[in-house]
């Protein structure tokens, strides 16, 4: 780590998930070194313009804090096959962004020194720089082994998030949860506005907006009602 606590961060993925968060950290303060090639280089372009475009060993070989953000099936071999090639470096931050995973996926780059971090904001991400003001005054869930909590609990911060502490034991049933509400919401929204659609309403999507905003945003509060209403538990 640099002396004034800057980065060089480097992107593996380059998804809707991996640019964002590399805008993100650029924003902070932190350089980016290089991100790895996608399928759409002008939206990745739009959103980190000038930022080299090489593969993930030379990533990697660059990079203070690295930024794993691949699908889940592909993260158990991309952590394996960097670990047979000699990328991982001692003290060298990996991140991923895995919602069900926490920091034991990583464990092939820990056994080579690098620094296991598992930070997943919670927003639906497009992939485009809306995603930025998303991000600020999201949370996100942070697992890391306690000594380095802080270091992922302030990247958090950095990307705009609140962090949130989940237990490496507890990430699956995190993983659940956030699908639970991402699934359920994407289906009843289409299924209503196909409805509304066969009804004769024009614009369905605009004509729920408010309605579903609002139902949110009421079960949201109940929940949380419930929650402060609750006893507390005995120690």
């Amino acid at each position: 780590m640099n002396r004034d606590g800057r980065l060089g961060v480097g992107i593996v993925g380059a998804g809707r998930v991996g640019p964002v968060l590399g805008a993100a950290l650029a924003g902070a303060g932190h350089a980016l070194v290089g991100i790895t090639s996608g399928s759409d280089r002008e939206r990745v372009e739009a959103i980190l313009p000038d930022v080299p475009v090489l593969d993930a060993p030379e990533v990697v070989r660059r990079s203070e804090l690295v930024v794993l953000a691949v699908p889940t099936a592909e993260l158990p071999g991309l952590v394996r096959g960097l670990a047979e090639t000699g990328a991982w470096q001692p003290g060298q931050l990996v991140l991923h962004t895995d919602p069900a995973s926490g920091v034991g996926i990583l464990s092939d780059a820990a056994a080579r020194g690098a620094i296991p971090l598992a930070i997943h904001p919670a927003i639906a991400f497009t992939g485009t720089s809306m995603d930025l003001r998303q991000l600020h005054g999201a949370f996100a869930a942070v697992t890391a082994p306690g000594p380095v909590l802080p270091i992922a609990q302030a990247l958090a911060v950095e990307m705009g998030c609140e962090p949130v502490v989940i237990a490496e034991e507890d990430r699956a049933a995190y993983a659940e949860g956030i699908a639970t509400a991402t699934t359920f919401s994407r289906e009843i929204v289409r299924q209503s506005t196909g409805l509304l659609s066969r009804a004769g309403v024009p614009e369905p999507g605009l004509y729920l907006s408010s309605l579903v905003h609002s139902t949110i945003d009421h079960a949201l509060a109940g929940s949380r009602a419930a929650r402060d209403a609750e006893p507390p538990s005995e120690s």
